[in-house]
């Protein structure tokens, strides 16, 4: 009996309407003083208002399990993405309710106030979808699921609450890696601004034998075949696979900046899961290698069929120490572990030439033996700074700042394109698309 009571308070709530209905139920009090006729009216209120509430709460524990709640999550989150979470609310209840529902959100998200609503008309199951939007990878822990049930009166609540702990990993943006590997398949990449480039003089891998269609370059014909065919037929080439790629990550401590909630980090490694996954579909073998003040990650490129687990695996454990990146030792390594001439797609960020010129030189000796493409990134909240009209003597101040880090990202690229080091400025969030775009390039020009 006594913990049925101590059951009874826990889940038992007053809602904001119980305190405005009780506030007026004092004021018709307060004027029965002066007015002694109204006694009577106060009285007649005060015990309509305490049975009302008692029928009320009769009502919400007429059943012992009146709500059941549950949530139906994925087994991985996709970090920068919105992610669906599903909850499943049956009612049991006979009458309409309204119910608020409370989940318990992984501290990550510091949502404080998370809070949906619904309606019940009759015994129903329901489906209610949220989104949630993680910005660093890593384990996200979900808690207890609370369901607050008022009936149509409103002037008491049940808490009904569901133990529904669970962990989430939450990995590099998978789900971006989908959608292009599905406009790579199906050769849509130009709506999302992935460029066709027109190939430069002719592949020397053979592909098929098709037949001849007008404007095919004659010299092409495949005159056996044309001779047991009885119609033209030529050779149709493709471009050079089996290429080595590397994605380099710089993690020290200038990959640490945040851009609308993610870190400079988050999108290298989204966009090296993306440009992985993009180069095993063109049958290039790919690798990864990891990097700040020592080498920490490196997986041989390859293309056999656990590669990408293996480099998703390690994308997930990434995390900067916030240390100042050795180029020289990057150097070395590179020279020592990868002979062969390959393709080094650098995910870093030089805010100076100045920084840029301390390590220029390694960039310069790597990219004798290797096709080296330097990504880095631009702010495009200095450019709404350098667009936006100065009121005062600050803001001409600030904008002059901005311009000037502007002009220097673009020398730094011409400093790159004077050292033979190919390069990538743009904003994160256009990151993946400019970064196969550079690919694709390379690959049509012949340079890998």
């Amino acid at each position: 009996m006594i913990r049925r009571l101590r059951t009874f308070w826990q889940c038992f709530y007053l809602t904001p309407r119980f305190f405005w209905v009780g506030a007026g139920v004092i004021l018709v009090f307060i004027i029965s003083y002066f007015l002694p006729a109204l006694e009577i009216v106060a009285d007649i209120c005060l015990l309509a208002f305490v049975l009302t509430v008692v029928v009320d709460a009769v009502a919400l524990y007429a059943l012992p399990n009146g709500i059941t709640a549950s949530r139906l999550i994925p087994e991985k989150f996709s970090n920068g993405e919105n992610n669906e979470v599903e909850l499943k609310i049956e009612n049991r209840y006979r009458f309409p309710i309204t119910i608020h529902i409370t989940d318990e959100l992984p501290f990550q998200f510091q949502k404080r106030d998370f809070r949906l609503q619904s309606h019940f008309a009759k015994p129903d199951v329901k489906r209610i979808n949220y989104y949630l939007r993680p910005v660093e990878r890593g384990a996200y822990v979900f808690g207890f699921l609370h369901v607050f049930v008022r009936t149509i009166v409103g002037l008491a609540e049940r808490r009904y609450s569901s133990d529904q702990s669970a962990e989430v990993a939450v990995y590099p943006s998978f789900m971006e890696m989908r959608r292009f590997e599905f406009l790579a398949m199906s050769n849509r990449l130009s709506e999302t601004g992935i460029k066709k480039l027109r190939r430069i003089g002719d592949s020397s891998e053979f592909e098929q034998i098709r037949e001849y269609v007008a404007g095919d370059d004659y010299r092409k014909i495949n005159w056996k075949a044309t001779a047991r065919k009885s119609y033209l037929m030529v050779n149709n080439f493709q471009d050079e696979r089996s290429q080595q790629i590397y994605c380099v990550v710089d993690k020290g401590r200038i990959m640490q900046m945040p851009f609308n909630g993610m870190t400079l980090l988050d999108y290298a490694v989204n966009t090296s899961l993306v440009m992985s996954n993009i180069a095993l579909l063109r049958q290039d073998r790919i690798g990864l290698l990891t990097f700040s003040n020592t080498i920490d990650t490196f997986i041989k490129a390859d293309k056999r069929g656990q590669q990408m687990y293996q480099i998703v695996e390690s994308l997930y454990r990434q995390t900067t120490d916030f240390k100042e990146s050795d180029y020289e030792r990057l150097y070395v390594f590179v020279r020592e572990e990868i002979r062969q001439r390959s393709l080094l797609i650098f995910f870093t960020n030089f805010d100076s030439v100045s920084s840029l010129r301390r390590n220029l030189k390694y960039l310069k000796r790597m990219a004798s033996r290797h096709l080296v493409v330097v990504v880095f990134f631009e702010n495009a909240e200095l450019f709404d700074l350098e667009h936006r009209r100065p009121d005062n003597i600050e803001e001409i101040y600030l904008q002059t700042i901005a311009q000037k880090f502007i002009l220097e990202k673009r020398q730094i690229v011409k400093e790159l394109q004077n050292a033979g080091v190919h390069s990538v400025l743009c904003p994160p969030e256009e990151l993946s698309v400019n970064t196969i775009n550079k690919y694709l390039e390379l690959k049509s020009r012949g340079l890998i």
